[in-house]
């Protein structure tokens, strides 16, 4: 396989279609997402694997997307989906009861393969469990082996049958261990089809397209909503200081309800439209974007938004992080791009009025502007071609019937 390229799949074996006729036992999957992110890509997997075999059934930890797409949810990724070492022990037992439940199912009524996407912490667990129950493990969207704990992928070596990566210079890392791998392209070129101009999306969001919009972006999980939404409202307050027309749009994640954001809003609620779904719509609709680092920085930027990164974490984690992590960039968007395309503020750096100050310069100063717009058009062409659920639903299905 030639690093760096899209892999083609195998054809599923015939006796796909002879399980549609029943002549052969449905086959079971169980599926694992732990945060909205891997809910979105594990909802379009499953809706490319029913594309081609709808016998096969789908069960495990995910949340609306994954439900809508007909996988029956044990557990929702809304209730797991929590970032550091602080955070995960606050939120436990609810992780210990979701893992021992899988595990369970995995040793007493063994699915024909076990999809894993992302969530490391959890799911490389368990993947051991699977391995010792000889239930394949398909894992999709690779651990960060190249950013820290680059070790884990001896272990990785053991439990995991294929790896599917959606970045392309992380191909070269499991082929020179000799793992199997695919680099079947990231599924966001498929998700982000944004046609509608600044104005037209404005319009179908009915607000008004000559008023300066800022969306602010707090994140799926309700720890980094907790945590980060006040550093933005704050934020927001200054900038309406300073542009007093300013609108500001807040998109509500599949994985929380306008009843998380409300607290840490305050009468300030009274100035921010909340949306649910839409979500690329909202971007387009943005003059700019104060969002947390995640998934959500490289829709932004595949969309064309100008935006500005904010994270903090526990003064504890976030020590760690630093004696761990070996990137200089910890925004998706920047790492793809390679360079700094969307300005950092990370801990500390990640005040109110550092934020604020940035989203002016992205709104005002058109120079500095044009060059961010520029550098965003560049990212698309390096996450290889659209297709990746396609792909990787033929490499699902040919390792259950294999």
């Amino acid at each position: 396989m030639t690093t760096g390229s899209v892999v083609s799949q195998q054809p599923a074996p015939e006796n796909v279609s002879q399980a549609v006729s029943g002549e052969v036992k449905p086959k079971r999957v169980m599926i694992v997402a732990g945060e909205a992110s891997g809910d979105a890509y594990g909802g379009a997997l499953v809706q490319s694997v029913h594309r081609r075999d709808p016998s096969v059934s789908f069960f495990g930890i995910g949340g609306k997307s994954m439900a809508e797409s007909g996988v029956t949810i044990l557990h929702d990724c809304s209730e797991l989906a929590v970032v550091g070492i602080v955070e995960v022990i606050k939120h436990f037992k609810v992780i210990s009861t979701a893992f021992k439940e899988l595990s369970h199912h995995l040793r007493t009524n063994p699915p024909d393969l076990l999809v894993l996407i992302d969530y490391p912490g959890f799911n490389l667990r368990l993947a051991a469990i699977a391995k010792r129950a000889g239930v394949k493990v398909l894992y999709y969207i690779s651990p960060q082996i190249w950013a820290w704990k680059k070790g884990r992928i001896k272990k990785i070596k053991q439990i995991v049958d294929h790896m599917a990566v959606i970045l392309p210079f992380e191909a070269q890392y499991y082929e020179k261990e000799k793992i199997p791998v695919s680099f079947v392209g990231h599924p966001l070129l498929d998700m982000v089809k944004m046609t509608l101009s600044h104005d037209e999306a404005a319009i179908c969001l009915g607000i008004n397209p000559q008023r300066t919009t800022i969306g602010l972006f707090p994140g799926g999980r309700q720890s980094e909503v907790t945590r980060m939404l006040p550093v933005l409202v704050k934020a927001a307050k200054l900038l309406k200081e300073k542009i007093p027309d300013v609108q500001f749009i807040l998109p509500v994640a599949s994985t929380l309800t306008e009843a998380d954001m409300l607290p840490h809003l305050g009468a300030f609620a009274e100035d921010v439209l909340m949306t649910h779904g839409e979500i690329h719509t909202v971007m387009r609709a943005c003059d700019a974007i104060v969002s947390v680092s995640g998934t959500v920085t490289l829709e932004v930027a595949l969309v064309g938004t100008p935006q500005v990164i904010v994270y903090r974490l526990s003064p504890i984690t976030y020590y760690l992080a630093r004696l761990l992590v070996d990137v200089p960039f910890i925004g998706l968007c920047n790492i793809v791009a390679g360079e700094q395309v969307a300005k950092e503020l990370i801990q500390d750096q990640a005040s109110p009025e550092a934020i604020s100050e940035e989203i002016l310069r992205l709104v005002r100063d058109k120079a500095y502007r044009a060059t961010i717009t520029q550098k965003l058009s560049e990212i698309p062409e390096k996450l290889g071609a659209p297709g990746a659920h396609e792909r990787l639903a033929e490499q699902l299905l040919s390792m259950v019937y294999s």
